[in-house]
């Protein structure tokens, strides 16, 4: 009974996925048919829920660490998250708000690499940063020639 206390407090804490809660179900020693019905028994209850984890998944990490969403979308699927879910869970970021983000961190890192000499060196530096951040190539290249053009 305190496994089943413990494993409800840790889904009350913050959003899970199916797969965080089911290793730790796993780590608290629970067998195969166990975690099946502990994890079914969660999801009628509504303290799982795979979409309303996947919409605040992506505002979290848009808004906190700037993430683009191809990055959310890739960390999405690392957690098992249906593609239907992650369609939902990408309409939380505005295109306003995420092209505004893009512009913020382009130019701020185009400010930081500026030191360098040549200007490939900068775009390269640019490019590899964005769309390691997880935005879209077409937009990255967008910003980057904006960047240039202020210059």
């Amino acid at each position: 009974m305190e496994a089943k206390a413990a494993i409800l407090h840790y889904c009350k804490y913050q959003e899970r996925c199916h797969s965080e809660v089911r290793n730790k179900l796993y780590e608290l020693g629970f067998t195969t048919p166990e975690v099946e019905q502990q994890l079914s028994g969660l999801i009628e209850t509504g303290v799982l829920n795979e979409e309303r984890f996947a919409r605040a998944f992506a505002r979290g990490r848009f808004r906190m660490k700037q993430w683009g969403r191809e990055k959310i979308k890739q960390q999405l699927k690392l957690r098992k998250i249906s593609d239907y879910c992650i369609k939902k869970a990408l309409t939380e970021i505005d295109g306003d708000d995420y092209h505004s983000t893009l512009n913020k961190i382009a130019y701020k890192k185009w400010a930081e690499v500026k030191k360098d000499r040549s200007l490939q060196s900068r775009k390269s530096k640019l490019y590899r940063y964005l769309v390691q951040k997880g935005y879209e190539r077409d937009m990255v290249m967008d910003v980057i020639n904006e960047c240039i053009n202020i210059i």
